[in-house]
Formats: structure tokens, sequence, C-alpha cells
């Protein structure tokens, strides 16, 4: 599997690295992010009803995502949240470890990445790296960077 350190390096992209105990929802992670000075987000996984389409959806923390009205703007005729494996499998994660840098591990750039808008608003967006025992922050700018860097289709709508 890939590192990423070593492509937050060759990507020129800084970052401030915060460690704390493994946290498995955005409620966990609120007790120990305190400090950090970035704006939150949730990273779901989803998978359309034939299972032939990954999305990962990074959004705001605070947000509900309404699956329903996702999959008629993605013209699918269902989302639901795709099973512990096939996280492993496209995204080389486990649960509560979802974050945009686990696309490293997308090696054919399959899964779709929807991020929301909303998170425009925010200098700075905190991501664990990979590992769900820490909190890697970068700035937007560099998210966007990133996220142009692996290659995946990439969709910015307002969630």
């Amino acid at each position: 599997m890939a590192d990423i350190y070593q492509i937050l390096q060759q990507l020129e992209i800084s970052f401030e690295k915060f460690e704390h105990p493994a946290v498995y929802t955005v409620e966990e992670a609120a007790k120990y992010d305190r400090g950090i000075d970035a704006g939150k987000s949730k990273n779901l996984f989803l998978r359309n009803a034939k299972g032939d389409t990954h999305y990962l959806v990074v959004m705001e923390s605070t947000k509900r995502l309404d699956l329903k009205k996702l999959a008629l703007v993605l013209g699918e005729s269902k989302l639901s949240f795709a099973s512990p494996e096939r996280m492993m499998q496209y995204l080389g994660l486990t649960p509560g470890s979802v974050s945009p840098f686990g696309l490293i591990n997308n090696t054919d750039k399959s899964v779709k990445v929807i991020v929301d808008r909303g998170l425009r608003k925010y200098e700075r967006l905190g991501y664990h790296p990979n590992i769900n025992t820490a909190t890697l922050v970068i700035s937007t700018e560099d998210l966007k960077k990133f996220l142009a860097w692996t290659g995946n289709t990439i969709t910015y709508l307002e969630l």
C-alpha cells in the first residue's frame, strides 16, 4: 500500500498531525478535536444498487446526507453504504478510517468522489491519514491539489 506521508511530501502539501485514540464516528472524533483549528468533515463510502460503482462522499460533519436525493442527482436508482470488505478492496481502509487519502489505494481510479461545496468556507480541513488514530490538517487548496493528483472523477455538489 502507498504511504500517504510520502505522497503529501511529493506533492509539497504541508500538514499538521494530531494523534488521538481510535475514533469511528464524527461524534467520537469531537472529543479529541477541540484544539484542532480546521473544518470538520465526514467521509462516507457508498455503492450503487448494482454494486458496480462506488462513491466517496466528503461532506461537512454537521450535515445529514439524503441518500435518495443524492442517488437521483447521480442518476442512480439507489445508494447504500459499502461493506467493510468493499472499503478494503477499493480504498485499502477499515471502518472509521475513511478519508480522501484512501484514494491513494484506488489504483484503477474507479471510485467517484463527491465533495460538498460547503467545505469551501474553511481554510483548513482535517482527515485521517488512512488510520483513525490521527488527523492530518491540510489547507482546503491542498485538498483540491491532492484530489486532482489522484486522477479519480471529482464532483462538487451542494449537499
